[in-house]
C-alpha cells in the first residue's frame, strides 16, 4: 500500500466532502474508514465522502458504464452508503473538471439512484438533472419536542420528509434525527427538512441528513422542498405545462430548483474545490478497524 492516498476537499453551498480519487476501485473504504475521514477533529472533516471510481470498475455501476464513465460512490459521514447526494454530484463534477477528465459543458455521472446529467457552466455554477420526484401517498408527521407538523413524503432517489414551519428555530438543534411517524413510511431512515417562506416561490430550509446530522445544505433536500412547496401552492408543471422555479436558501448559500413539465428537476448552484493533499495510508488502515 502506498504511504499516501490522494484526497481533495470540496463543498457545494457549504455541504462539504472529502474527495477520494480511485479510478480502478482499488481502495477498500470501510464504513469505519469513511467515518474517520469525515471526523472534524481527528480526520479531514466532511459531511460525506465522494469516492471517485470509473463505472466499469465498480460492481454497482457497471451496468451504467455505457452511459456514464464515472461513478459517484457516495458515503454519508457515518460511513453508511447513500443512494444520492445533490450537492455531492456538483462537487463530483467540479473535481472531474479540476482533474482534467471533463471540460465545461455536459456530462453524465452514475449514482446509486441512476445516471444524472450535469452541465458545467462558464460562470462556475453547475446544474444537475436530478430526475423526477416521487410522492408516496400516506400521512407523515414530524416532531421536535412537544411540537409536531404534517410533512410531505418526497422521494428524490433518497427519502425526504418536508415540514413547513413558522420559524426555523422550531427544528431544534437537529443533532439527532427528528422522530417521523409512521416509521413504516421510511424503513431505511429519512432526511428531514424544515421550511419557512421568504417570498413568492422563495423558501428557506434547515435539514437533518440521514447519517450526517444537520448539514449546511442538502441538494436532494432542496429539490424535495421545491416540489413540496409547489404542490402546497397548487402548482404542478405536469398540469400547467409551465416550468416552476423556486429559490431555496440553505444555511450555506442558495440553490435554484426548476421542475419541468415532464417531471424532470434541475438544480443549479456553486461547487468549489478548496484543498488537496495526501492521507496517511497507515492511519487510514488503523482507522478502518
Amino acid at each position: 500500500m502506498s504511504t499516501r492516498i490522494a484526497f481533495l476537499k470540496g463543498h457545494g453551498t457549504e455541504n462539504d466532502f472529502v474527495i477520494v480519487p480511485d479510478p480502478e476501485n482499488a481502495l477498500d473504504l470501510s464504513p469505519a474508514a469513511v467515518a474517520a475521514l469525515c471526523d472534524r477533529r481527528a480526520g479531514i472533516g466532511g459531511d460525506g465522502v465522494l469516492h471517485v471510481v470509473r463505472s466499469a470498475a465498480h460492481p454497482e455501476a457497471r451496468a451504467m458504464a455505457g452511459e456514464a464513465e464515472w461513478f459517484m460512490d457516495y458515503r454519508n459521514g457515518d460511513g453508511s452508503v447513500a443512494e444520492m447526494c445533490g450537492n455531492g454530484v456538483r462537487v463530483f463534477a467540479r473535481y472531474l473538471q479540476h482533474a482534467g477528465h471533463v471540460a465545461e459543458g455536459d456530462l453524465a455521472i452514475a449514482t446509486r439512484a441512476g445516471v444524472r446529467t450535469v452541465h458545467i457552466a462558464k460562470d462556475g455554477d453547475v446544474t444537475v438533472g436530478m430526475g423526477r420526484a416521487r410522492l408516496p401517498e400516506g400521512d407523515v408527521t414530524v416532531a421536535v419536542g412537544e411540537r409536531s407538523w404534517p410533512a410531505r413524503n418526497v422521494n428524490m432517489g433518497n427519502p425526504h420528509a418536508v415540514a413547513f414551519v413558522a420559524d426555523l428555530a422550531h427544528a431544534g438543534d437537529l443533532h439527532t434525527a427528528p422522530p417521523v411517524s409512521p416509521a413504516s413510511a421510511y424503513p431505511d431512515g429519512v432526511n428531514v427538512e424544515f421550511v419557512v417562506d421568504r417570498g413568492p416561490r422563495h423558501v428557506a430550509m434547515r435539514v437533518h441528513e440521514r447519517g450526517s446530522g444537520e448539514t449546511r445544505s442538502c441538494g436532494t433536500g432542496a429539490c424535495a422542498v421545491a416540489v413540496a412547496a409547489a404542490r402546497r401552492d397548487g402548482i404542478d408543471p405536469a398540469v400547467t405545462g409551465t416550468p416552476a422555479t423556486y429559490t431555496v436558501d440553505v444555511p450555506g448559500g442558495r440553490l435554484v430548483i426548476t421542475e419541468r413539465p415532464d417531471g424532470e428537476i434541475e438544480m443549479t448552484g456553486p461547487a468549489v474545490i478548496v484543498a488537496e493533499g495526501g492521507i496517511d495510508a497507515e492511519w487510514l488502515a488503523r482507522s478502518s478497524g
